[in-house]
């Protein structure tokens, strides 16, 4: 009669094990076009041991449905989550003012989830009146603090803001000049800068509807309209290749027509508006057959 009995028991114990693992609460998530998933803790907060418990259930329902790459969006607020996750195998991907992705693959295969945002993105403004004078700037930070050098208007291109855009604010932040922007006349590329990423600069052509120079005084040590020669023969900008090579092609835009790249608005395969930019002279090819 033992036999049975313990037969019973057994099984009114592995009943109540498949009652409490059923009772676990899984972590909300959305699947994605990649064969993956996304969770989002947004709206579900919960403490380390509550996570803990649902992150181990989820991730085992998740490889038995084949999944590969598992995206977790953290709040900042939930910051005590993190321990949890990166013990189950998580990584850091990105961290954003309010919040921070973790991911983890699945499948013991090649790990094909895109890595983390590889560029930064910049802009110089090459603004030049009708008497041949540029819109220069002395900054009183950074490397050119103390070294006496006049330089073009520079920033970084915000998330969401076109190139064109960019200009005209930084020129509008750092001079009070109102400008037009009119075409990219060259960018640059160079790896291992800001934190290791590479960089992305474009030199920007603009026009300007306003001359009464009102600076900035937080970044700005000086603002002023220079002969375009005067900057140009400025030792640093003359010494140094990448900034000569910029001043040229400046003069070559003012002088022998050189031609930039302007944007045409084109939306994307995902419905998307996006600018795509184009040779200046033979943009009008472009657009005429596209309004055909």
């Amino acid at each position: 009669m033992s036999a049975p009995t313990s037969t019973m028991s057994a099984r009114r114990a592995v009943m109540g094990e498949n009652e409490r693992v059923q009772q676990v609460e899984l972590l909300s998530s959305i699947n994605d076009l990649y064969g993956g998933v996304r969770v989002n803790m947004e709206h579900h907060p919960m403490d380390s041991k509550d996570f803990a418990t649902s992150l181990k259930a989820s991730i085992s329902q998740w490889k038995q449905q084949g999944k590969r790459g598992v995206w977790i969006k953290l709040p900042i607020e939930q910051v005590n989550l993190v321990e949890v996750a990166v013990k189950e195998g998580f990584r850091y991907h990105h961290a954003e003012p309010d919040y921070l992705m973790l991911v983890y693959w699945i499948p013991e295969t090649t790990n094909t989830l895109p890595a983390n945002a590889s560029h930064r993105v910049g802009i110089g403004a090459f603004v030049m009146n009708s008497q041949r004078e540029v819109l220069v700037v002395m900054e009183n930070g950074g490397r050119f603090k103390g070294t006496g050098v006049w330089k073009f208007p520079t920033g970084v291109v915000n998330e969401g803001e076109d190139i064109g855009t960019a200009a005209v604010r930084e020129v509008k932040e750092e001079t009070g000049i109102d400008a037009e922007f009119v075409e990219v006349l060259a960018f640059r590329e160079c790896h291992k800068e800001f934190f290791s990423k590479s960089d992305l600069f474009f030199v920007c052509m603009l026009q300007p509807r306003s001359f009464d120079i009102q600076k900035q005084d937080q970044e700005v040590e000086a603002a002023q309209w220079m002969p375009f020669e005067e900057y140009a023969a400025q030792p640093f900008i003359r010494e140094h290749e990448q900034f000569n090579y910029v001043a040229k092609i400046c003069l070559a835009k003012s002088d022998k027509g050189y031609a930039g790249f302007s944007p045409v608005s084109a939306a994307t395969s995902s419905g998307k508006t996006s600018c795509l930019y184009c040779n200046n002279p033979d943009i009008h090819l472009l657009t005429s057959e596209h309004q055909q």
